[in-house]
């Protein structure tokens, strides 16, 4: 059987098969359970513009809340081609290569606090980059040669953070936030670039953030200099980290 050729400029949902435009969706409606519920749940996506909804699961989610999941069919194309995701770095280095580069090019060691700053309690993230064990195979950032890490753990305050910084000469702040209710986390990193200016120490130290709502261009946008997501490991922080301090020490040469 010849397999159709995707057309990348005019791409849709793939479902049951290619082109097909369907789309799974889960989601809670402030409406009580029941027949009445279920119609209004497909006729809210029919005026999203989904075609052939199906409600195939309803649930009820306490007093005057009905959950559903549904189907849908989108017409809608887009262009793959067109789609341009700003990113920390062009090309992520091995750990061997980072090591031995810490080694023969920067010729020092760096200097890493990473912390779950203000009210956030979760460290899965920090704790994947930054420990020994690392994640999925990928070994810490702490395994590395060259490279001198505190973590600092949860719940930190970012005066905290800033101050054992200034304390150790760090060169690079990790910041992470896995909490996003209200946007709790933009305004946690908004306060900790802000206080970090307050110490005149903007410009002197790189600043990461990452998370699973965080993305670079996002990072960027609130004053730091690069994020990461989902999906990132301990080599993609630790190639940023490096091909940025190897470009102060060129530049300076300049």
């Amino acid at each position: 059987m010849k397999i159709k050729e995707i057309d990348l400029k005019k791409v849709k949902p793939y479902g049951d098969a290619l082109d097909d435009g369907k789309i799974q969706f889960s989601f809670t409606l402030p409406v009580p359970y029941g027949d009445e519920a279920k119609e209004c749940a497909k006729r809210y996506l029919e005026l999203l513009g989904f075609e052939n909804v199906m409600i195939t699961h309803m649930d009820k989610m306490g007093l005057g809340f009905s959950f559903f999941i549904a189907y849908g069919v989108a017409n809608k194309t887009i262009d793959f081609t067109s789609i341009v995701v700003p990113k920390a770095t062009k090309e992520v280095w091995d750990k061997h290569t980072i090591v031995e580069k810490i080694e023969k090019d920067l010729g020092r060691k760096i200097v890493v606090v990473g912390a779950c700053i203000e009210s956030d309690a979760h460290t899965v993230g920090i704790d994947a980059i930054l420990n020994m064990k690392g994640i999925a195979g990928h070994k810490g950032l702490e395994s590395y040669h060259g490279i001198e890490v505190y973590n600092l753990g949860a719940q930190v305050p970012s005066e905290e953070v800033i101050a054992f910084a200034k304390k150790v000469n760090a060169d690079v702040i990790l910041i992470s936030q896995i909490v996003t209710q209200k946007d709790v986390h933009i305004a946690n990193m908004t306060k900790f670039i802000e206080l970090l200016e307050a110490e005149k120490l903007r410009d002197k130290v790189l600043t990461v953030a990452g998370g699973p709502r965080i993305t670079h261009e996002l990072a960027l946008e609130l004053g730091f200099d690069a994020g990461f997501s989902v999906g990132t490991f301990p080599e993609d922080v630790a190639t940023f980290i490096l091909q940025s301090l190897l470009k102060k020490k060129n530049d300076k040469r300049i």
